[in-house]
């Protein structure tokens, strides 16, 4: 942030901060607190605002499987036009595959979210052409589920390539050349 961007910044923010119970079944109630600028209670009730926090979450599993279902993770393109073309081009799948879930989420009679992301792009990938569209893997709902975030492969003895490739082949030229 430029230091005339930070002096244009108000001093002080009203916000308003909400204490929402969430009950999971087998555990104690947790209690999260939202703190928010939408400051008429009436207009924008505690109960609509967790609702919506919770409903956030599914913004970050949509996130998750544009970078690492569909390998967005790391974009291939160096110029500025490239990768704007390269994420326009994921935006594309990633909504073909939306469209896939939500034609066999509606033969199946079931949410879109609860067809299987993975499956509706295998299908996509592997089907022939002009073909209907089979039943998907239907997910089910598992509220209180718990994954540990761990690493499951071994890290490679290898440094992280943080430079550009041609810079560290001179450099690894020269090493040979000392040695």
């Amino acid at each position: 942030m430029s230091p005339e961007i930070f002096q244009a910044l108000p001093e002080s923010i009203v916000v308003r901060e909400l204490r929402c119970k969430v009950r999971l079944a087998g555990n104690r109630t947790k209690v999260i607190t939202l703190v928010t600028t939408l400051l008429d209670p009436e207009v924008y009730p505690a109960a609509e605002l967790a609702e919506l926090y919770k409903c956030r979450w599914q913004v970050e599993v949509n996130l998750r499987h544009l970078k690492q279902t569909m390998g967005m993770d790391i974009l291939r393109c160096k110029s500025v036009d490239g990768v704007t073309k390269e994420l326009l081009v994921f935006a594309m799948a990633y909504n073909l595959v939306r469209m896939v879930m939500i034609q066999s989420a509606r033969r199946q009679e079931v949410k879109p979210d609860d067809i299987s992301f993975k499956d509706a792009l295998r299908w996509l990938c592997h089907a022939p052409s002009r073909v209907t569209l089979s039943d998907l893997i239907v997910l089910y709902h598992r509220p209180n589920r718990v994954e540990p975030r761990a690493i499951k492969r071994r890290q490679k003895p290898y440094k992280l390539m943080n430079k550009p490739r041609e810079q560290l082949r001179k450099m690894l030229l020269n090493q040979r050349d000392t040695a």
